[in-house]
């Protein structure tokens, strides 16, 4: 797969499957690193077609957790609210690197981006052993850390699921190096 070019750092959250908690971890994460200082956009991947910012929905909530931009992707549209020409059920999802050129980078720090588990950029999974699903760190090299809600079969760091600010912290000294790279 071909590297993502983009002006800021990328930071995935993928997990195996959906309702493990991807959005509900953004959403308690994001403002307490925009409380440190960090400024940030989110790329969300959304399935077949969707409408945004209705209460409740995981857009809004994205937005009013403090992003300074909200971007959502499927095979049909993708948002900061453009139709694609995506309509046949076959086509491929959008693709990451297709998304980012329409984000402002000059607005952030930092970019998260929720799904997109097959991109090569560095990623958090979302791991609930309980829920018996496989763990995709052990297929996929660019998984940096497990945030978990039990003890997973990984040598990667384990960040507590539950702990906000101990993944913060992850995340800041992760960007910190990131900034020293560029």
């Amino acid at each position: 797969m071909p590297e993502i070019i983009c002006a800021k750092p990328l930071l995935g959250f993928c997990a195996s499957g959906s309702g493990i908690g991807k959005t509900t971890l953004l959403a308690q994460l994001i403002p307490v690193l925009v409380a440190r200082g960090l400024k940030l956009s989110v790329i969300k991947h959304a399935h077949h077609t969707f409408d945004i910012d209705h209460p409740g929905k995981d857009s809004y909530r994205i937005r009013e957790a403090g992003a300074i931009q909200t971007m959502l992707g499927s095979r049909r549209r993708w948002a900061l609210m453009t139709e694609s020409s995506r309509v046949d059920e076959r086509d491929d999802d959008l693709r990451l690197a297709e998304l980012l050129p329409h984000l402002d980078t000059t607005l952030v720090d930092l970019i998260l981006v929720e799904g997109f588990k097959q991109e090569p950029i560095p990623k958090i999974e979302i791991y609930r052993p309980s829920l018996n699903k496989p763990l995709w760190a052990e297929r996929d090299p660019h998984v940096i850390a497990v945030a978990t809600d039990a003890l997973a079969p990984t040598a990667l760091p384990q960040l507590n699921l539950n702990d906000i600010p101990a993944i913060a912290d992850f995340i800041l000294r992760w960007f910190a190096q990131q900034e020293k790279k560029a």
